[in-house]
C-alpha cells in the first residue's frame, strides 16, 4: 500500500499524473476487508506507541484493563478501548500544562501550536510536530485532489488565520498540492468587500471557508455590484459548521457561484480534519479510513452501529505522533452507509454529512430539533434574505419556537405570504407549530466565521426563577 508506514513518511516530490482519478489508487480503492486488516495492524502500532509515550493513555487503559499487546480484532478495539472526551483533554492539560500528558513527543519537536479560543472554558492547545504537519499536508492534498483541484490552481483560503486550525490545514494542503495558495483570511472590518474584489480580479479555481461566510460574501459582492459567478470559481470546500452537505444550503451556494460544493471536516483535534470529505463525483462525506479510523457509534454504549443508522462519530488517528487521538468521541450526529461510491473509492460515507453537535439539539414540545434542519428549510424557501435567528422561549407552561427571518427585498407575494410560507414549511418539516417574524435583509448580524443563530430565552427564565427562589429563602 502506497506510503503505508508508521510514523508516516511521504515524499514531497510525489504527485500523481494529472489525469489520475486517485492520489493513491491502491489505498483508496482496495477491498474493504483487506483495508480493515491493515487498519488493525496499524491500530496495534498506534496503541503500542501511545502506551509507551503517554502517561494519559497508559493510565486510562490500565484502568480499563486494556493492553495493546492483546488487541486481536477491530471488535476488540471497539469493546475494550475506552473513548476519550474533550473534557478529559482539558483536564489533562490543566494537570500537565500546557499540552497535557497525552503529548507523545518532546516539546522541542513541536512545529505548530493551534487550539480553541477558550471562550467557554479553559482553552485546549494543539501541539503538532513537524512530521505530523507534513502528514496533515499530504492527507489534505490527497482529499483536495479527489475534489478535482490540481497543481497550479489558485486556491483562496477565506477563513480566519489565527488559532483556528481549519484555515491553516487548508493552506497546508494547498501548498502540498502545488497550488497557488491565496491566504486571504477573514474577520477584519470591510474585509469581505475586499475579498469579493480580489476574487473578481484574480479568478481563483478554489475557495475554502465556512458555508455561512460564503453566503455572506455572495451578498456583499452583489451589494458591491459584482456577480459571484464572475469569480469563475470551480471548487468550493467548506468546514467549521454543517451546511455544505445540506441540499438547501449546498444548492444555494452552488447556484450563487456556479461552482461545485464540497463538505469536509471533523474536529480540529483530529487534524488532518479533512479525513471526512466529499469527492468530485461523490456527494456527502467519505470516511478516509486509512487516514483516520472512523466508527459511528451509539452515543450511550459507544459501540459501533450498523450501516444505515444514526450515531456519533468516534475517531482514531492512524498517522499522528504528537498528540494522537485514540477513540475520541466527537459529540456530533451523523448517519453512515457502506455502498458503492460513484468515484470508485471504497470508503464508508456520510451521505448527509454531519448534522451538527448532539449538544446543539433542542427539544420543543417533545420534538428533537437540529438547527441545521431549519437552516436547510429556510435556504430552500423563495425570498429568504440570507440570515435568521432561532429563538426558543416560554409562554405560560409551554416552550415556543420563534424564527426571526430576513426577507429579500424582492420577495414575491409580500411579507405576509413569506411569513406564512415559513411557518408552513417548518411545521411540515418538524411537526412543530412555529411563529415567524420577518425582518428586512441586513437586520441580523453577519459573521466572518461560524454562524451563531440560536437564542435560548429559557435560560433567562431559569435564571430569573432561581433568583426569585433565592430571595424567598433569604427572607
Amino acid at each position: 500500500m502506497e506510503s503505508w508506514t508508521f510514523p508516516p513518511s511521504y515524499s514531497d516530490e510525489y504527485v500523481p499524473a494529472a489525469s489520475s482519478r486517485y492520489w493513491f489508487s491502491q489505498r483508496e480503492t482496495m477491498n474493504a476487508t483487506e483495508r480493515e486488516g491493515a487498519i488493525l495492524l496499524r491500530l496495534r502500532e498506534v496503541c503500542d506507541y501511545a502506551y509507551a509515550n503517554s502517561a494519559f493513555y497508559k493510565r486510562r487503559w490500565d484502568q480499563a484493563g486494556f493492553h495493546p499487546d492483546s488487541l486481536g480484532s477491530l471488535e476488540e478495539f471497539e469493546d475494550r478501548v475506552p473513548v476519550i472526551t474533550k473534557r478529559e483533554l482539558r483536564e489533562s492539560q490543566a494537570k500537565a500544562p500546557p499540552f497535557g500528558d497525552y503529548l507523545c513527543v518532546p516539546e522541542k519537536e513541536i512545529f505548530h501550536v493551534h487550539g480553541t479560543s477558550g471562550t467557554t472554558g479553559r482553552p485546549t492547545a494543539f501541539a503538532i510536530g513537524r512530521n505530523d504537519w507534513t502528514a496533515i499536508a499530504n492527507a489534505h492534498a490527497r482529499v483536495m485532489w479527489a475534489m478535482g483541484m490540481r497543481p497550479g490552481d489558485m486556491i483562496c483560503i477565506a477563513a480566519i488565520l489565527s488559532l483556528y486550525m481549519g484555515s491553516w490545514g487548508a493552506l497546508a494542503g494547498a501548498e502540498r498540492l502545488g497550488a497557488q495558495a491565496f491566504p486571504f483570511g477573514a474577520g477584519a472590518p470591510g474585509m469581505t468587500a475586499r475579498c469579493a474584489q480580489w476574487l473578481d480580479a484574480l479568478k481563483p479555481a478554489g475557495f475554502y471557508g465556512t458555508p455561512t461566510y460564503a453566503l455572506h460574501l455572495a451578498q456583499v459582492a452583489i451589494d458591491e455590484g459584482l456577480n459571484p459567478r464572475d469569480f469563475a470559481l470551480k471548487y468550493m470546500f467548506f468546514s467549521g459548521e454543517p451546511g455544505a452537505s445540506i441540499p438547501g444550503v449546498r444548492d444555494r451556494i452552488a447556484e450563487l457561484y456556479g461552482a461545485k460544493v464540497f463538505d469536509c471536516g471533523s474536529m480540529a483535534e483530529m487534524s488532518p480534519w479533512m479525513h471526512v470529505a466529499g469527492s468530485d463525483e461523490t456527494e456527502g462525506m467519505l470516511c478516509w479510513q486509512d487516514i483516520v479510523y472512523t466508527e459511528v457509534c451509539d452515543p450511550q454504549s459507544m459501540r459501533r452501529i450498523p450501516y444505515g443508522q444514526r450515531g456519533t462519530p468516534v475517531y482514531t488517528h492512524l498517522e499522528r505522533t504528537s498528540q494522537p487521538m485514540i477513540r475520541l468521541a466527537s459529540g456530533d450526529l451523523t448517519r453512515w452507509v457502506d455502498e458503492p461510491n460513484p468515484c470508485g473509492r471504497t470508503y464508508p460515507r456520510l451521505p448527509q454529512g454531519i448534522f451538527g453537535r448532539i449538544d446543539d439539539m433542542f427539544t420543543i414540545r417533545g420534538e428533537n430539533v437540529y438547527p441545521s434542519e431549519i437552516d436547510a428549510a429556510l435556504s430552500a424557501t423563495p425570498g429568504y434574505g440570507g440570515e435568521h435567528q432561532i429563538i426558543i422561549t416560554r409562554e405560560a407552561a409551554m416552550d415556543e419556537l420563534l424564527l426571526r427571518v430576513e426577507a429579500d427585498e424582492h420577495v414575491n407575494g409580500g411579507l405576509e405570504h413569506f411569513r406564512d410560507a415559513i411557518a408552513k414549511r417548518i411545521h411540515k418539516l418538524l411537526g412543530v407549530r412555529t411563529k415567524a417574524e420577518v425582518v428586512a435583509r441586513g437586520t441580523l448580524p453577519r459573521t466572518d466565521f461560524k454562524a451563531r443563530r440560536i437564542i435560548d430565552d429559557r435560560a433567562v427564565f431559569r435564571e430569573m426563577n432561581a433568583q426569585i427562589e433565592n430571595l424567598g429563602r433569604d427572607a
